[in-house]
């Protein structure tokens, strides 16, 4: 049970995390804090918290967990504000989706990662953003991962972990590299694929027609597009090494396949396509399948 959960910006996840642990019974006090009073009284008439002010030390004091809960690169900035306002007995999280970018501003602000600061990345969302987009059951069956480091308490760790738990969601522990990697490949790089995409078309002097003709595989492959632009310029500038890699090695793949099709190898197509297709059954559509099972097992 967290005593008084302090949610520091008030979106999409900040309000979904707030609202599930409510409806859990998990939380005593909600208070959030941010920097326009609108969306933190918006959230008191949604009955996401319980309460606001646009004091981050006020919103801190007392609390048993502080959730960062801002874009990637506001976060940062957010850690440093919080430094002195850390006590002993506070458990503070975030849910940017680097992680390598938080636990170097850690290092430069404190000189170490402190034992009771647990870095965490909630592997859910919405193309819709703001309170309003709030939802209860945004975490459940989804993953959380924590990257905790040698010297992260335990304890901190525990309690992290029952708290993403009690939203429904999976909860697993990665290095801090392994987990910016991953990510990168199977998050960054789709939404850069989207945006690029999308952003080419649209400035194709047919793009009425395009858009027009547009069927469900381009509406299922771009859905993405429609993420919030500023959060993913901070996400891809703070994972640049590892978006980078993933560009070039996509890069490199998409220049083979151009240049099966250009040679009219129609061996060489098939055999990507085939593999692709198995590669997605087995890896995604076979674990959603199995959630199904243990759903319907339950």
């Amino acid at each position: 049970m967290i005593n008084r959960l302090c949610i520091i910006g008030l979106g999409l996840m900040g309000g979904s995390l707030a609202a599930a642990l409510k409806a859990q019974g998990m939380v005593n006090t909600v208070v959030a804090t941010g920097r326009r009073s609108g969306s933190l009284q918006r959230g008191v008439e949604l009955g996401v918290i319980d309460e606001y002010t646009l004091d981050l030390a006020a919103a801190v004091r007392g609390a048993d967990m502080v959730v960062i809960a801002t874009p990637t690169q506001v976060a940062e900035a957010v850690l440093e504000s919080l430094a002195p306002l850390m006590t002993a007995d506070m458990i503070v999280t975030d849910v940017a989706s680097v992680k390598g970018n938080m636990q170097q501003a850690a290092e430069r602000i404190f000189g170490e990662v402190p034992a009771n600061l647990v870095l965490a990345h909630p592997i859910a969302g919405s193309e819709q953003s703001g309170v309003d987009a709030a939802k209860a059951d945004l975490f459940r069956d989804h993953r959380v991962i924590l990257t905790p480091l040698d010297n992260t308490d335990v304890d901190a760790v525990s309690k992290v972990r029952a708290m993403w738990r009690a939203c429904g969601a999976e909860v697993l522990c990665m290095s801090v590299s392994d987990h910016d990697a991953v990510l990168a490949s199977t998050s960054h790089l789709p939404h850069v694929l989207a945006y690029t995409l999308v952003d080419a078309l649209a400035k194709d002097g047919r793009a009425g027609e395009i858009f027009k003709f547009a069927a469900g595989g381009f509406r299922d492959f771009t859905r993405i597009a429609s993420s919030d632009p500023t959060m993913w310029h901070d996400i891809v500038l703070a994972n640049r090494d590892a978006v980078l890699a993933g560009i070039d090695q996509f890069s490199c793949h998409l220049a083979e396949l151009r240049s099966a099709i250009e040679q009219g190898d129609g061996a060489k197509i098939y055999t990507v396509f085939d593999q692709a297709k198995k590669a997605r059954d087995e890896h995604f559509l076979g674990q959603y399948l199995n959630g199904q099972s243990a759903k319907k097992a339950e």
